[in-house]
């Protein structure tokens, strides 16, 4: 139970890998707090996390509001008295070409994938600060390592929440807060199966065949599942990374390998 005992707050949970993230969290013993925009969807994962014995509390919040962050660190703290660590999880994507984009939806994604990490790592601070430590993990995209037609506004974000990992690192370590990265690859879950639905509907290839090409370009031979991705972000959270900070840790089973 290598989490046993600590609190986590997971922000930006929804049907992705931040559901399976939650669920593992609290099966290798920590307090959850999933805190999303989308109340059924919280409520939902919160309660079959408990009705397996474990802990979790749903928050409803707009992380990209101050305030909102606030509201869920004061959440954690009311009813477990701690908050250990933090998952920045929150995106908002867009499948725009630059030429044809509005720069006002640059911004609001901005907002979302790099100003709610802030918000939250923020109002986190003075229970870490309290605590004597802390740790963040901040979750990036593979679109920051290889750019997608239409997604510059996203990689944009995340790569900029990827430069903020480094700046956070070096200006929270004396202070015994951790920050670290994570780069995600495609991931069996909603989001790449949702997208895989879609595009065999236009194309006519079906979802296998589009699974196993994807598969092939992969090193270990298969797409990483989200729970997969999941268990490297708990290690990141324990004591097991006890002496990680500043790192960027790229998850994907080799699609992409960093210098």
């Amino acid at each position: 139970m290598i989490l046993a005992g600590k609190t986590i707050i997971v922000g930006g949970v929804g049907r992705g890998m931040s559901s399976k993230l939650s669920r593992q969290g609290a099966a290798v013993g920590a307090n959850m707090v999933l805190a999303g925009c989308e109340e059924p969807v919280i409520e939902e994962i919160a309660a079959e996390i408990c009705k397996l014995g474990h802990t979790a509390i749903p928050v409803l919040a707009d992380l990209a509001r101050p305030e909102d962050c606030a509201r869920v660190v004061d959440a954690a703290l009311s009813r477990f008295g701690r908050v250990d660590g933090i998952v920045n999880s929150a995106y908002k994507a867009s499948f725009v070409p630059f030429a044809e984009a509005d720069l006002a939806d640059w911004r609001a994604i901005f907002d979302v994938t790099l100003f709610a990490p802030l918000n939250l790592t923020k109002a986190v601070l003075p229970a870490f600060e309290a605590a004597g430590k802390g740790v963040v993990v901040n979750i990036s995209s593979m679109v920051t390592r290889r750019p997608l037609k239409g997604q510059g506004a996203y990689a944009a974000a995340k790569a900029a929440l990827q430069a903020t990992t480094r700046q956070l690192a070096l200006e929270l370590g004396p202070k015994n807060i951790r920050v670290n990265n994570v780069v995600m690859g495609h991931m069996w879950g909603y989001p790449v199966q949702s997208y895989f639905k879609t595009l065999s509907a236009e194309t006519g290839v079906l979802i296998e065949d589009l699974k196993a090409h994807t598969a092939a370009n992969i090193p270990l031979g298969h797409i990483p599942t989200d729970e997969a991705c999941a268990d490297a972000i708990i290690m990141l959270l324990s004591d097991y990374a006890g002496e990680v900070s500043g790192a960027t840790l790229d998850i994907n089973g080799g699609e992409y390998m960093a210098q």
